[in-house]
């Protein structure tokens, strides 16, 4: 199983000073993409383990790589969504406060919004007089006042370790024997 621990700068950066070749692609909702520990499935078939720090959210694009060499691109899955547009700009900011005051998650698009399915906010979209499509979209919501976890490597630094790695990881199950 291959061990993702370390993000890459990404190749269309304009201050990357790493050209790595990819060697497979990991396909992750967003979900998916903000988890800090993921044991995933990369395009390839091969298994690989994902250790981020709490925060941390990936994005389409970014590469990651760990000590067995591979480059591995992230890319955003399709998923349920829905965009809401509204009749003027002033009703589509409404849409968004009203999103925001639930702690929604929220993409921002020229003259629309996007969320991720969820039947309670397009009922409550509706009732603000809102259009609410449902559409099949990768899902980029913004990432928050504070930061939101980006961990994009800045700067000169090429590459930097995203979290901890242990040496040597035991899972222990209720029920394992205990070794003496």
């Amino acid at each position: 199983m291959l061990t993702l621990h370390t993000r890459l700068e990404r190749a269309d950066h304009a201050t990357a000073h790493v050209t790595a070749h990819v060697t497979d692609e990991a396909v992750l909702a967003y979900d998916q993409r903000e988890r800090c520990r993921l044991r995933l499935s990369l395009a390839s078939g091969a298994a690989a383990a994902l250790f981020l720090p709490r925060g941390s959210v990936l994005r389409d694009g970014d590469l990651l790589t760990g000590p067995e060499g591979a480059v591995v691109r992230v890319r955003a899955a399709m998923e349920a969504t829905y965009r809401v547009s509204a009749h003027d700009p002033q009703a589509l900011v409404r849409c968004a406060f009203h999103l925001g005051n639930r702690h929604g998650q929220v993409q921002i698009g020229v003259d629309h919004l996007r969320i991720r399915a969820d039947p309670v906010l397009r009922d409550m979209l509706a009732g603000l007089g809102a259009t609410v499509t449902e559409e099949h979209a990768a899902f980029h919501p913004e990432p928050g006042a504070y930061g939101g976890g980006h961990g994009h490597a800045h700067g000169h630094e090429s590459r930097h370790l995203l979290a901890p790695v242990p040496l040597r990881q035991k899972i222990h199950r209720p029920g394992d024997a205990e070794s003496a």
